[in-house]
């Protein structure tokens, strides 16, 4: 294949991850409005899952033929390593996505503490949307500002799951044994939340890294 070719499968390559990207966000945005209690968006990402997974396996399997037609020069080697990292994250994302539908359709929160949930949800969206768009265009200045959001929602999550273990602590010297394993299943779910939120605020960090390794060979933010 032609160098200029070449290019044009890069660029094309590009292209279909900024694609994967806009239908995870979509499934995340659906995940969160899951968390609010929107039934139908819950079942929406649960489904959609198989669709995330169908376009990641189809761009693996495009990552690794552009490795294989020709030895790529060190800009072009970074473009095919960058863009491959990045899929492999939001695909994480997508089953991230998926479990917090599933998380929401069987939360009773009938006697756990109140937890924003929502708004931890919100935040790692806006990561992860602007994570995205970092990639597409390059933006190297918003990768770093996400790696300092990232460090807000770390701490959110531990004050978050801090108050669900004391509520567990709380409760346990209960006399009625069938409430605590209630509140038991309520905080261990809202705990798995919390946990997959935070997750996902890992992953848009992942995806800055990467984009900045793409544009500057720059790889202070890759763990």
């Amino acid at each position: 294949m032609a160098r200029e070719g070449y290019r044009d499968e890069l660029a094309t390559l590009r292209a279909d991850v900024a694609g994967m990207g806009e239908l995870v966000i979509d499934r995340l945005s659906l995940g969160v409005d899951a968390l609010s209690g929107d039934e139908e968006a819950a079942r929406r990402v649960v489904d959609a899952d198989d669709e995330v997974n169908r376009r990641y396996d189809a761009l693996e399997s495009t990552c690794l033929d552009l490795f294989a037609l020709q030895q790529p020069v060190a800009s072009d080697l970074r473009v095919v390593a960058a863009s491959f990292k990045v899929i492999t994250d939001l695909e994480r994302v997508g089953d991230l996505a998926s479990n917090l539908g599933t998380y929401a359709l069987t939360d009773q929160r009938s006697s756990a503490p109140e937890i924003d949930v929502v708004a931890l949800g919100e935040d790692v969206l806006a990561m992860v949307e602007d994570a995205v768009t970092a990639y597409i265009e390059g933006d190297v200045e918003t990768c770093y500002e996400l790696a300092d959001r990232d460090d807000e929602v770390d701490a959110n999550s531990a004050r978050a799951s801090d108050r669900l273990v004391r509520a567990l602590i709380e409760r346990e010297h209960a006399t009625d044994a069938w409430s605590v394993e209630r509140v038991l299943d309520d905080v261990s779910r809202l705990l798995l939340t919390v946990r997959d939120l935070e997750r996902i605020g890992d992953h848009a960090v992942n995806i800055a890294a990467r984009t900045a390794y793409l544009v500057d060979s720059d790889r202070t933010l890759i763990y």
